[in-house]
């Protein structure tokens, strides 16, 4: 094993076991020029309050990128079944967040996805976690929708598929344009959801209040 072996941090809390998992040799690598940064802004990084400031925050980052290391296809291609289903399939308000590819600034929303099988179904927890896999890496959300889309149809080749993502964006409320209340929505469909119909209906029932 090399010096480059992960290090599990794990806190138990009513039974769950939560396990971070980071590459010692990239922490001190990026909690260096972190360092660095706040004395360009002018702090002094030996206070206090800042002493473990840049190995926390690149424990952050490498969580918060996380998705780099991962296989989308890989996650869906674990969990499909074939199923004589044809009607749609719809996960919604599925929490988003990622981080902002100009800014690095973090974007934060709910994801809706729609599929139409074509002979295979995917586990439903599946759907989340190819969301996670993209959000988790720099991004613009075009792109991510797009990803998210492009997975699902190249992997299960259904009859279709519905993205929706709405974030909010705090490169927009923090700075620049400084509105603190817009919300982006984006939108990306294949097959069957080109139709008016089909389509239609994915957004009445992602709209739908079915409590």
């Amino acid at each position: 094993m090399d010096n480059h072996t992960n290090h599990f941090d794990e806190e138990e809390d009513n039974g769950y076991i939560k396990i971070d998992r980071y590459n010692e040799h990239k922490i001190a690598s990026v909690a260096h020029h972190y360092k660095d940064i706040l004395e360009k802004i002018g702090e002094n990084p030996n206070r206090e309050g800042l002493i473990k400031t840049p190995e926390r925050v690149a424990k952050a980052l490498q969580y918060l990128t996380h998705g780099y290391d991962m296989d989308p296809s890989h996650i869906l291609r674990s969990a499909m079944f074939k199923e004589d289903y044809s009607q749609m399939v719809v996960v919604k308000d599925i929490e988003v967040f990622s981080m902002c590819e100009h800014h690095m600034l973090p974007f934060f929303g709910k994801a809706h996805v729609a599929y139409i099988p074509n002979g295979h179904i995917v586990g439903l927890s599946k759907i989340p976690r190819i969301v996670d896999a993209f959000a988790r890496r720099l991004q613009v959300q075009e792109r991510l929708t797009n990803e998210i889309r492009d997975c699902i149809q190249d992997t299960l080749m259904p009859a279709g598929v519905a993205v929706v993502i709405e974030c909010k964006h705090l490169c927009m409320a923090m700075r620049g344009i400084q509105k603190q209340n817009s919300v982006t929505t984006t939108s990306a469909f294949t097959g069957e959801f080109a139709k008016d119909k089909t389509r239609a209906e994915f957004l009445r029932l992602i709209t739908a209040n079915l409590h």
